[in-house]
């Protein structure tokens, strides 16, 4: 995938765990939403072949999606991950990758037992409330720079990939609590929804990142750096919590 214009910003964003409030998994009573922003012309120049090689030169073929429930379950070209010493290889070259490129993480972790708990049949569905953080947040980063971006989200189904459009809509219309609809409108150009079978770099990227942040929310142990990750978000003099990662409900 081609993505338009070689300056400005570009947010890749995916999921981990189900946003639904009705079911909850008392293993994983997490949503979250986490995205990468790159610069336009180093994700098309750097990135997009940097993942390409490296999935070739470890998984036989660039064809292949890197996504954790595959890697997770051995599957879809997957297989020889349940393979100790293939395992200890493959991840150590996945953090050596996410490591090695050139990105910042907006993240927003939602618990979704105490948002219930807190809010209700008030809560605010986990998806449009971690978006609104994400894209008030992506909005800041494109002010700092003078610069205008766009938003690639993954695909989830027609239902809700209409919903999200009309939730992208509202924000340009409405704004969020803390960014101006008109902020909105001049610094995020679109917002596109993209099949995960597209093998899309950005959001495979964004994939990898999700779990291990709702992950170690928890206090589970993760494949994935999670040091690496806290190195990626976006900051102010080395601060993350609330300008790259959101964790909600507050305390």
């Amino acid at each position: 995938m081609k993505v338009k214009g070689k300056t400005g910003l570009v947010l890749f964003v995916d999921e981990s765990g189900d946003h639904s409030l009705s079911k909850i998994d008392p293993q994983y009573p997490m949503f979250v939403l986490a995205g990468c922003v790159f610069e336009m012309g180093y994700y098309e120049d750097v990135v997009v072949p940097e993942i390409n090689s490296f999935k070739k030169d470890l998984l036989g073929s660039d064809k292949i999606i890197l996504h954790t429930e595959d890697i997770t379950h051995n599957r879809n070209g997957f297989e020889r991950v349940m393979e100790v010493e293939f395992r200890r290889h493959f991840y150590e070259k996945v953090n050596a990758i996410l490591n090695k490129l050139d990105y910042k993480i907006l993240a927003c972790a939602i618990k979704k037992d105490k948002h219930f708990k807190k809010y209700g049949l008030a809560a605010i569905d986990p998806y449009m409330l971690s978006l609104d953080c994400i894209v008030e947040r992506f909005v800041f980063e494109l002010e700092e720079i003078n610069q205008s971006g766009i938003i690639i989200a993954e695909s989830r189904n027609s239902i809700l990939d209409n919903e999200l459009e009309l939730a992208f809509l509202n924000l340009k219309v409405q704004g969020t609590s803390y960014v101006s609809a008109s902020k909105v409108k001049k610094r995020v150009s679109q917002l596109s929804i993209k099949d995960k079978k597209e093998n899309i770099a950005g959001i495979q990227i964004a994939d990898l990142i999700a779990s291990p942040i709702g992950r170690s929310i928890l206090g589970k142990k993760n494949q994935i750096d999670y040091e690496m990750i806290e190195g990626k978000y976006r900051n102010k003099g080395g601060k993350y919590m609330g300008y790259g990662l959101v964790v909600l409900p507050k305390k």
